[in-house]
């Protein structure tokens, strides 16, 4: 009788195989998917893509720890040569396309983060981000082609794997085909004592977890509180209630209304309803502070041709020229991001609160293009809307 597999060896056998023919077809269907659903196909893509390189290598060290089972003594010496040329080209193919994605995604001229099941942001791979786009076009091809053409090479080996196992079940040998199905079926022997779960499962999940953790650890410092920074050098006559305020930001992505705040600022005011020709106001934003209700977008506000705090930790707006105009005021705005400045108005109006405090609630629009913003993945606006409103409640009290 054939000696079966262990138990840990059938569950990822198995896992692996349904995932990454699972995530094959997914890939190819993709293309034909509305806007809005292309987004959420592609990210699930890459989620299954990683799970599957992970556990490709558990099983992997699983498979070098605990040899697999002799094929049957009756079996023909050529096809016993074909079997193990098969087995290894799956481990190459099973490890190799998924890290061809991964290089294609750190690679790619889109700045689109990767966020595993809507919940574990992922990093791109060290450097490829940073090479020319002359050098990203010439890795694209021949990455592409292992990615692609890899895809066609597991479903012809899976076939010639899926026949030899069949053939051989039916045929006088012994059979091979059960040795990879629970005990249940079919008459083997108990597999041999396994060894290694701990090196095997715990050296997968401490490097999923190292590598998982690079988002979180780059992004310490850059969402660092600016509040008490004397940037603008103003001798201030109002203090801000950074706890009642909030600056806040939205647009559209692919028709869909997004919302988004920036958690940490500061802003240094100089305004006297009396003398509007001297007042002045700086707000300094801490651009790695700047979150969404959906992760994914709040991790993709990170990248270079978007906020880039690793570059560029503040962005400034300074007010000046104020006016009333009727029971409002506008003032002259200019905001500065990464090496780019932009003018605009700023509209608002102040109100007393019940607390003694007065509430500034303004508004502006700006052109995202103008800001280089998005100029790499899109520059005209076909998924991130080109106008994007900024708004702000700011409760402040005047320093007497």
């Amino acid at each position: 009788m054939s000696q079966r597999y262990s138990s840990v060896a059938i569950g990822l056998h198995w896992v692996i195989a349904l995932l990454l023919v699972g995530n094959i077809f997914l890939g190819w269907n993709m293309e034909d998917a509305e806007h809005r659903a292309i987004e959420s196909l592609f990210q699930l893509h890459k989620s299954i893509g990683i799970t599957v390189l992970f556990l490709s290598l558990i099983r992997l060290a699983w498979r070098l720890m605990n040899p697999a089972p002799a094929l049957p003594s009756d079996m023909d010496g050529k096809e016993k040569l074909a079997s193990h040329v098969v087995h290894w080209l799956f481990y190459v193919l099973m490890i190799g396309i998924p890290l061809t994605g991964w290089i294609l995604v750190s690679a790619s001229k889109f700045s689109v983060s990767t966020v595993l099941f809507g919940v574990v942001s992922w990093p791109h791979l060290p450097f490829l981000p940073e090479l020319s786009d002359n050098a990203k076009n010439i890795l694209h091809g021949p990455v592409e082609f292992f990615h692609s053409k890899g895809a066609w090479l597991v479903l012809i080996l899976l076939f010639l794997h899926v026949a030899g196992a069949v053939k051989h079940e039916l045929s006088s040998e012994s059979g091979v085909l059960k040795r990879m199905l629970p005990g249940l079926f079919g008459k083997t022997t108990a597999p041999q004592k396994s060894k290694g779960a701990s090196i095997a499962f715990g050296g997968g999940l401490l490097l999923f977890v190292i590598i998982a953790s690079i988002p979180l650890l780059s992004s310490f410092g850059s969402g660092a509180s600016n509040a008490g920074e004397a940037s603008s050098r103003l001798s201030s006559n109002w203090s801000v209630d950074y706890a009642a305020s909030e600056i806040t930001f939205s647009g559209t992505h692919d028709g869909n209304a997004f919302n988004g705040r920036f958690g940490e600022w500061s802003a240094d005011i100089q305004f006297n309803e009396d003398k509007l020709d001297e007042s002045q106001a700086v707000i300094t934003v801490s651009t790695g502070s700047a979150t969404t209700s959906k992760k994914l977008y709040t991790d993709t506000l990170k990248a270079a041709e978007w906020f880039a705090p690793s570059s560029f930790s503040q962005a400034t707006v300074t007010l000046s020229n104020f006016q009333a105009v009727e029971d409002a005021y506008i003032a002259d705005a200019v905001i500065r991001l990464k090496d780019a400045e932009l003018k605009t108005q700023w509209a608002f109006t102040l109100e007393p609160n019940d607390n003694g405090q007065t509430v500034m609630n303004g508004s502006t629009t700006v052109d995202r293009t103008k800001l280089d913003l998005g100029l790499k993945s899109d520059p005209s606006g076909n998924w991130v809307s080109i106008n994007i409103d900024i708004q702000a409640k700011v409760v402040a009290t005047p320093v007497k």
